[in-house]
């Protein structure tokens, strides 16, 4: 879930950045995404450490504190991990082989003279 990248990624004044996927399903209205971010480390003036995330190369809020469904902007977001969304797609569009049903029988009375209704 955690991977640290190379100096290279750095921006400016970060000491690390750490790669994040997070799957993310919306409890009021069903949608389900996924997203990948780089979490940069930081350290202020003051020698505070501090994180920033960054998604598709824009500054976010962390998806951790109460994040928003894209789809109905609603805020019961269940919080998964990376995969949890493609895996239940991927699940829903499968073939599934479910044996044919046999004859159907209506019960009859106890002396086995009519179907009871």
């Amino acid at each position: 879930m955690s991977e640290i990248t190379g100096q290279s990624a750095l921006r400016a004044g970060a000491t690390a950045v750490v790669n994040e996927s997070y799957s993310f399903a919306c409890m009021r209205c069903g949608y389900g995404w996924e997203q990948s971010y780089e979490i940069e480390h930081h350290t202020d003036g003051n020698g505070h450490e501090f994180v920033m995330y960054v998604a598709d190369g824009r500054i976010v809020p962390s998806p951790l504190n109460r994040p928003t469904c894209q789809h109905c902007d609603g805020h019961v977001v269940r919080i998964l991990r990376p995969g949890r969304v493609a895996s239940a797609r991927d699940a829903a569009h499968r073939d599934r082989r479910v044996p044919a049903a046999g004859p159907v029988e209506a019960p009859w009375d106890p002396e086995g003279q009519a179907p009871l209704p």
